[in-house]
């Protein structure tokens, strides 16, 4: 939790750190701001004391919605520095940084850098910094950064936010399932009023439409993929593909809040109409590993044995895994679960490399999701919910859906 990140700064050796970039569909400053509408923006965040967030005057007001410390970034009149350096904005920035950094305290040590930016124009302004300040040393930090693990466990605010997401995913899905099985069919194929086949792309441009009416946006897409597109996990499906009964269908939906917020993260598998004897007894295996390792789950073991489990369970049906075959494309071919907030993917890890950290710690939420996929067979299988770990240690789903394979259609 952010409240951790003193802790972390020290464990992992570092005086500040510092986030650059947009407040919106930027992970970093959305954690450390809470969102507010901000085009450009730093921060920085010392160990020991609170984050300084430095803005455009324009955007003064959403500065002042974050309730953090604030400070124009007009006050280092970076028009001036670009004249005294004969026009050379990296310079000039570079300058900026240090004189920001300087009035913090910051003229040696360790600062590790966060935040989007155009990836030339960051490593131009950074490597320059770094000729100015040869005291200092910036980090680059990847999987294992010390935001990741702040971010693996959510204080009740964040999960509130999840929890919210994830009913606006239920609604969308109930949408979804109320339109498809509304439709006509002719020669086991959805028609649309107008006489023509019912497609993935029409589903996908209504599933986008409902998201956006409810104030969600869907920047990872939607999978929605029949028959062998469903047996490639993230194959989306092919826009044209036509509806058609009986044929498996993995719906996977993962909105997040507008502006780049916190994700959902849910899947489903449908047939419209009926399933066919192979997709029943596939379908059911899965829900069997699925309610099994769910019951299964208790708060600070470690997710590899959940993993791990996942497999010896597949593997007793006769279902091919990663962990027999590390190479196989058919079976159960992922892993079992993510952490899910402000990346869709975040830590813990179920796979079965994953560390002695990655665990079910209070505060966690995370998906579970066991699949399997035919793509030679035409058949594919998911099942997914998002698992908030409650103080108290119990799971709990944060946005219930019936798990039903069939979809009655008229």
């Amino acid at each position: 939790m952010k409240k951790d990140l003193d802790v972390l700064l020290q464990a992992h050796n570092l005086d500040a750190l510092l986030v650059t970039g947009p407040a919106q569909h930027n992970p970093a400053m959305v954690y450390l701001t809470g969102g507010a509408y901000l085009s450009s923006a730093e921060l920085i965040k010392k160990r020991g004391t609170a984050p300084l967030l430095f803005y455009h005057p324009m955007e003064r007001d959403g500065a002042a919605s974050t309730g953090l410390k604030t400070r124009d970034l007009n006050d280092y009149h970076l028009s001036a520095l670009i004249k005294e350096e004969n026009g050379n904005q990296i310079k000039a920035l570079a300058i900026r940084y240090r004189r920001m950094l300087a009035d913090l305290g910051l003229n040696s040590g360790r600062i590790a850098v966060y935040g989007q930016q155009d990836a030339g124009t960051a490593y131009a302004i950074l490597s320059e910094l770094q000729k100015l300040m040869p005291e200092m040393t910036l980090v680059g930090e990847m999987e294992d950064s010390i935001l990741m693990q702040a971010m693996m466990t959510k204080d009740e605010s964040e999960v509130a936010r999840i929890r919210h997401m994830g009913q606006i995913t239920v609604e969308v899905v109930a949408e979804v399932a109320d339109f498809l099985t509304s439709q006509r069919v002719r020669n086991e194929t959805l028609i649309k009023p107008d006489g023509e086949p019912l497609t993935i792309a029409d589903v996908k441009r209504r599933i986008n439409l409902w998201l956006a009416e409810r104030g969600a946006e869907n920047p990872q897409g939607t999978i929605f993929a029949i028959g062998r597109d469903g047996a490639v996990p993230h194959n989306p499906g092919s826009p044209g593909n036509v509806l058609k009964l009986g044929q498996t269908i993995v719906f996977d939906i993962s909105p997040c809040e507008a502006g780049g917020g916190y994700y959902y993260d849910f899947t489903r598998t449908w047939c419209l109409g009926y399933a066919t004897e192979e997709a029943q007894v596939v379908y059911q295996d899965v829900f069997t590993v699925y309610n099994q390792i769910v019951s299964e789950l208790r708060v600070n073991t470690l997710c590899r044995q959940y993993q791990q489990r996942v497999c010896e369970m597949f593997e007793a049906r006769n279902h091919p895994t990663i962990q027999s075959n590390p190479r196989t494309q058919e079976g159960y071919v992922h892993g079992l679960g993510h952490g899910v907030g402000l990346f869709i993917h975040e830590r813990p890890s179920f796979a079965i490399t994953s560390g002695d950290t990655d665990r079910l710690l209070p505060g966690v939420v995370t998906t579970i999701e066991p699949g399997l996929y035919y793509p030679e067979r035409g058949l594919g299988v998911r099942l997914e919910n998002t698992f908030w770990v409650r103080p108290d240690g119990q799971m709990e789903i944060l946005a219930e859906f019936p798990l039903d394979l069939v979809l009655p259609v008229n």
